[in-house]
């Protein structure tokens, strides 16, 4: 079963785990990670996000767009990235996501994937739409 591994930073917690290491640690350490997913199959995608300080949220209210720079509500984690990955099942997602980086200086939301029937399933991203 797929699920999404949402990565939510805390930057305390995180000054706490990295900030007297070796610049490039917290990269290394993730990269460990996702190679580890990678040779045992279960690495279905995944992405770092930038700061919340280059998000836009978009709201549609009364038919009118309205767009406000950030993140939608102040909270001490925000979300920074993901990892889409196929596991066996919930135990096993959340082994997984016990063993993220992400784990260590902020939270891990395991949420499994929805399974949507063919004629609503999305594209695959690199497929051809000739």
């Amino acid at each position: 079963m797929r699920y999404a591994l949402l990565i939510y930073n805390d930057s305390e917690q995180w000054q706490k785990e990295y900030g007297d290491r070796a610049p490039g640690q917290e990269m290394q350490d993730y990269g460990t990670y996702t190679q580890d997913l990678v040779k045992r199959g279960l690495m279905k995608g995944g992405e770092p996000l930038q700061s919340t300080t280059t998000a836009t949220t978009v709201r549609v209210r009364g038919g009118q767009r309205v767009v406000t720079d950030g993140p939608f509500a102040e909270t001490k984690e925000a979300l920074g990235g993901f990892y889409l990955i196929d596991a066996r099942d919930l135990d096993e997602a959340i082994e997984l996501a016990a063993q993220c980086p992400g784990a260590r200086t902020g939270s891990m939301e395991v949420r499994p994937i929805m399974e949507l029937p063919p004629e609503y399933a999305m594209p695959a991203a690199n497929a051809s739409t000739a």
